[in-house]
């Protein structure tokens, strides 16, 4: 397969290298284009009021991957492969492999799912594979795994682009228990602002803070028909996969039109609109 890869980890990122590496190994031609460093918790900006510039990177990578380093956001990245950088249409876009988690709601913020959701966009099948730890584990089991499911090119039909967003629990491969089809969960976080000064006594803040630990179920706040409720409840979240030491694999979409409430209001149920 041609296999674009991009990330928010920046072009020498260790998660992305092993990556790349394990795929050209498997004899997939690919192709780097990932930020000139850290572009985390970006989303999907793009570059619009200045130039984006693109260097190419040889000492890094193996000879048979082509890498490009990028000036821009990691969606920028993904635009510009497509746009000037490639000469041929990639078979499927991966991003990563992220340090640290991308679960419940922090795929609103990630780089690394909105590089993914930019290949999708353009009618490229994606993956976006994250590793939940942001000092320990080896990227080996992730990047094995995205190998494998790579394998069988059935499984990406450009006929029906779909978006995967990958995590792996930060384990040793044999204590990794498999793979679980989930839903989007819901992560949140002690949100802290350390108040400091710079070197000229001037007031600055670092925005800082934890994931909260419990898992939180978003269903019941959905405003989803109870038999989609009822459906839904049997497959677990990716907060949910994780903690069992399971790697989670969930479908995204950038249509963010909440169907449930669109209904009740197309019914006229709630919020009657004047006349």
């Amino acid at each position: 397969m041609n296999i674009l890869i991009s990330n928010d980890d920046g072009i020498f990122a260790l998660g992305m290298r092993t990556l790349a590496t394990t795929l050209a190994a498997a004899g997939h031609q690919v192709t780097v284009v990932c930020p000139d460093r850290e572009r985390s918790a970006t989303g999907h900006g793009l570059t619009m009021h200045k130039p984006i510039r693109a260097e190419v990177i040889e000492s890094v990578f193996d000879q048979d991957i082509h890498a490009w380093s990028c000036s821009g956001t990691p969606a920028d990245c993904v635009k510009l492969a497509l746009g000037a950088l490639m000469t041929t249409p990639p078979d499927v876009v991966v991003s990563g492999i992220n340090h640290g988690a991308n679960l419940g709601t922090d795929v609103v913020y990630s780089g690394t799912v909105s590089a993914a959701m930019e290949g999708v966009m353009e009618g490229i099948p994606a993956i976006a594979v994250s590793l939940t730890s942001f000092t320990q584990g080896s990227f080996a089991p992730a990047a094995d795994f995205i190998r494998d499911l790579l394998a069988d090119r059935d499984r990406f039909s450009p006929a029906a682009p779909m978006l995967l967003n990958i995590n792996v629990p930060a384990l040793a491969a044999a204590d990794i228990k498999g793979a679980k089809i989930t839903r989007q969960g819901i992560r949140r976080y002690f949100d802290q602002f350390e108040k400091r000064l710079d070197p000229r006594g001037k007031t600055y803040y670092w925005l800082a803070g934890e994931a909260i630990a419990e898992v939180e179920d978003p269903l019941p706040n959905q405003g989803w028909p109870h038999g989609l409720k009822q459906s839904l409840a049997v497959i677990p979240t990716d907060v949910e996969a994780i903690r069992d030491r399971y790697i989670s694999v969930t479908p995204l979409q950038y249509n963010l039109t909440a169907v449930g409430d669109l209904l009740d209001l197309a019914e006229g149920r709630r919020l009657l609109l004047p006349t």
